[in-house]
């Protein structure tokens, strides 16, 4: 269900109606509506604008060719697929091309994929179109086991159509901040990329989303105590309205004791919450130690990068946190 995402994509329909620059983080706590904000904005976009949204959640892609994610095999020629994503300008699943095109793409040492993506992109454009690329779940990627020189030449593909060739803008969505922070640092993009957060709903807009549902104020309060603004549970909620206050303690309990169980015995984890339940948020400097690489993977604390802070994934991480520090 999308609500009121207005300032969103009023940011994203201006960024795209300039000249391609740099690449873009869509980034934001686990669960924050990155991809239903992502699927409105193609809605959204005019007709010049082709699009090509590729979601890697539940792809199985292998390390060797990892390549393949980019592109879809679909019968007909590649002048037939160009012609059909000029009439409806979009595709999902990948890149159009024939099969054959692909095989030679992947197998062919003297081929480049990235050199013909290019050319590709470059006769949209020839065509007066407005290529978008967007990556979902981009830190499926993060995943397999891919050397530094491969995911250096993935993203720097990424900045040259971007930033050398202002072919497309480019979208890579994520809610892995560890993923976000080692591509910026191995891929070497100081300068060549751009940081766009998407957060979870503020209090107002939370409380309107769930009296929208049918919530009276005081449910809506008890909601927005336990689970702050996070979509998932404002979506959730309506369904348990006859138990509401016993769905969010079961909520948070469960909560509660997967954080005991994965801190239990960790003197370094507990020291770091210590600092989270004190302040809601720490500073961010840079350094990863591994107390926060461990619970930023459990999804219990989350890299703000652009604010420079770390901070609980949402409120009912926050108030977990608590419980098993008292």
């Amino acid at each position: 269900m999308f609500f009121d995402r207005e300032r969103e994509l009023k940011w994203l329909l201006k960024f795209v109606s300039t000249e391609p620059n740099l690449i873009t983080f869509i980034y934001g706590p686990i669960n924050s509506g990155k991809s239903s904000l992502m699927v409105e904005f193609i809605k959204r976009l005019p007709e010049e604008y082709v699009t090509f949204y590729i979601n890697l959640r539940g792809r199985f892609i292998r390390s060797e060719d990892f390549i393949k994610v980019l592109f879809s095999v679909k019968d007909g020629s590649l002048k037939d697929l160009l012609g059909e994503l000029l009439r409806t300008g979009l595709s999902y699943g990948g890149i159009p091309v024939p099969e054959r095109i692909l095989k030679k793409l992947l197998e062919d040492e003297n081929e480049d994929p990235f050199l013909f993506l290019e050319n590709y992109f470059r006769s949209l454009v020839e065509k007066e179109k407005k290529p978008v690329l967007i990556l979902d779940e981009l830190q499926v990627i993060g995943d397999l086991k891919l050397d530094g020189p491969l995911i250096y030449r993935l993203f720097n593909f990424f900045v040259r159509l971007a930033k050398e060739t202002h072919l497309s803008h480019v979208f890579l969505v994520t809610s892995d901040s560890l993923f976000i922070e080692r591509i910026y640092n191995e891929a070497m993009l100081q300068g060549r990329a751009e940081y766009f957060l998407v957060d979870d709903f503020e209090r107002e807009i939370a409380l309107e989303f769930l009296r929208y549902q049918g919530l009276n104020d005081e449910e809506a309060e008890l909601i927005w105590n336990y689970f702050g603004g996070k979509p998932v549970y404002l979506v959730e909620a309506p369904k348990h309205k006859d138990e509401l206050r016993k769905w969010c303690e079961r909520m948070l309990r469960l909560r509660v004791q997967s954080l005991n169980a994965l801190i239990h015995g960790k003197r370094n984890l507990v020291n770091l919450l210590k600092k989270s339940e004190d302040n809601e948020s720490i500073p961010f400097d840079g350094r990863i130690d591994r107390a926060l690489k461990e619970l930023i993977r459990a999804n219990v604390l989350f890299i703000d990068p652009l604010n420079g802070i770390v901070r609980p994934q949402g409120r009912l991480e926050l108030l977990a946190i608590r419980e098993v520090l008292k």
